[in-house]
């Protein structure tokens, strides 16, 4: 009795054992990565940002470790994730300073940062580029020279020299906004000074002849006339086609004429001290 209820007992359990769900066989290194080679070839990059992840996770120190970090960077940036770009990018040159495809690693974070510098609108419209704050443009134009520097003959320094060239453009351009906006404010000096700073920065640039020009308006109201026939004789030598010369005489622009109201009745919205004649 005893042998048989045994016996019904060891046949359940066999039972229970052959119909309960098999482990899944874990996936080896090779395999997550030739998964994510075929996502990315297939232009699947969320699969292949989790496939590469995973590797990652599971193989710190594998063999794909160095390359699935890298082909990140590229998935990153294909979903347009320039945070996650940059953050991929910065530990891929601390971890592998050494690594022979490193120029890559430095290459996309200055492509990365150029990108999150403009936004589509100033795509279309280059004037509202000028007026953003330039620090994410500086940015990226150090991450592109630092490219140059270390590594002359990677295939990315010919687009990163291209990018900076645009981006002093785009600096240079700032600069010029800014000295209109204080000549506009009759901050004379300032907007001679910020225009000093294009002609030594910027120079080649297209904003080095409006530099000139604002310059010889903002000494000429500052009473500084040699300084302003010095700034005329340079725009008629260098840019004899420039708009505010015709026929050998300079027109000035009217930036100063703009805004004449004085400092309490724009704050008191037109209440207080009315303008000048």
């Amino acid at each position: 009795m005893n042998t048989r209820w045994l016996l019904v007992i060891l046949a359940v359990l066999i039972s229970a054992c052959s119909s309960a769900p098999q482990k899944p066989e874990e996936k080896t290194e090779q395999t997550f990565y030739q998964e994510a080679r075929d996502a990315l070839n297939n232009k699947n990059f969320l699969i292949a940002i989790d496939r590469l992840e995973q590797l990652e996770s599971l193989y710190p120190f594998g063999r794909y470790a160095e390359q699935a970090q890298l082909e990140l960077i590229y998935a990153h940036y294909m979903t347009s994730d320039m945070e996650a770009v940059l953050a991929d990018t910065e530990r891929f040159i601390r971890l592998h300073p050494l690594h022979e495809q490193v120029d890559y690693a430095y290459y996309m974070r200055g492509l990365a940062t150029y990108e999150m510098s403009f936004v589509l609108v100033e795509r279309y419209f280059d004037k509202e580029t000028a007026r953003r704050d330039p620090t994410p443009l500086q940015d990226a134009f150090k991450h592109f020279s630092e490219l140059l520097i270390r590594f002359p003959d990677s295939p990315y320094t010919a687009d990163a020299r291209a990018r900076m060239i645009f981006l002093r453009e785009r600096l240079a351009s700032h600069e010029i906004e800014i000295a209109r906006y204080y000549m506009k404010r009759h901050a004379y000096m300032a907007a001679a000074n910020r225009c000093t700073d294009v002609l030594l920065h910027y120079q080649k640039t297209e904003a080095v002849a409006d530099a000139m020009a604002i310059q010889i308006e903002a000494y000429e109201a500052l009473g500084m006339q040699q300084e302003a026939n010095q700034s005329l004789a340079l725009l008629k030598l260098n840019y004899p086609d420039h708009p505010q010369l015709e026929d050998g005489r300079f027109v000035n622009s009217g930036l100063a004429m703009v805004d004449r109201r004085s400092f309490w009745n724009i704050i008191s919205f037109g209440l207080l001290d009315s303008a000048e004649d």
